[in-house]
């Protein structure tokens, strides 16, 4: 396992590496799941409004699934600590939804949501000097998945909705959680050809 750590405007010491290895390292070392990379990303928030100005952000990915999750503390040691232990139990519900899913698991319409999936309060600030304009573009290729895959792919990365293109049909899909911890499905109607 390879683990990355960088540093989003700020230097990262080599005492705080060392702990994010230490802390994610052992953290993860007891799936025994390979290939695995994992990327951490530290940063401080400027806003002195902040609380918990210390970010510590996990991406892992291994067998073609992202792992992310990303945790903010008063200072970076706790952040990453929170960090760690979130990552360990997103990658034990990875293992054990693969499992399931290889023995018969739930459908989409079988759908959970355990608490720790669903936002917290001030999970999520708001820029209101940017609200209501474009602030990040990202682009990406839209992966062949069934609706079991997207929504094991949604609960990993703790977003709000997965986009993904529906093995079968090949029309663009849209999994998104709803406010009560259920799921939804948005699906591309096909085109009819009218001559």
């Amino acid at each position: 396992m390879q683990i990355i750590v960088t540093g989003r405007k700020m230097t990262v010491s080599d005492a705080l590496r060392s702990y994010v290895e230490e802390k994610i390292g052992n953290s993860l070392k007891v799936f025994s799941i390979s290939p695995m990379n994992v990327e951490v990303v530290l940063r401080k928030e400027k806003n002195p409004a902040n609380p918990k100005p210390a970010v510590a952000e996990v991406t892992l990915v291994t067998k073609g699934h992202i792992i992310r999750t990303e945790e903010a503390e008063e200072d970076m040691y706790a952040a990453i600590d929170v960090a760690a232990a979130k990552t360990a139990r997103q990658l034990r519900k990875y293992k054990t939804k693969v499992v399931d899913r290889r023995h018969g698991g739930k459908k989409l319409g079988e759908s959970f949501a355990p608490d720790e999936m669903l936002p917290q309060e001030g999970e999520h600030a708001v820029d209101f000097d940017n609200y209501g304009h474009i602030v990040r573009v990202k682009e990406m290729e839209l992966e062949a998945l069934t609706e079991e895959e997207a929504l094991l792919q949604i609960d990993l990365l703790g977003h709000d909705f997965f986009v993904y293109n529906e093995i079968e049909t090949e029309l663009v899909n849209v999994i998104y959680r709803r406010k009560d911890g259920s799921y939804g499905l948005l699906k591309q109607r096909p085109r009819t050809v009218t001559g």
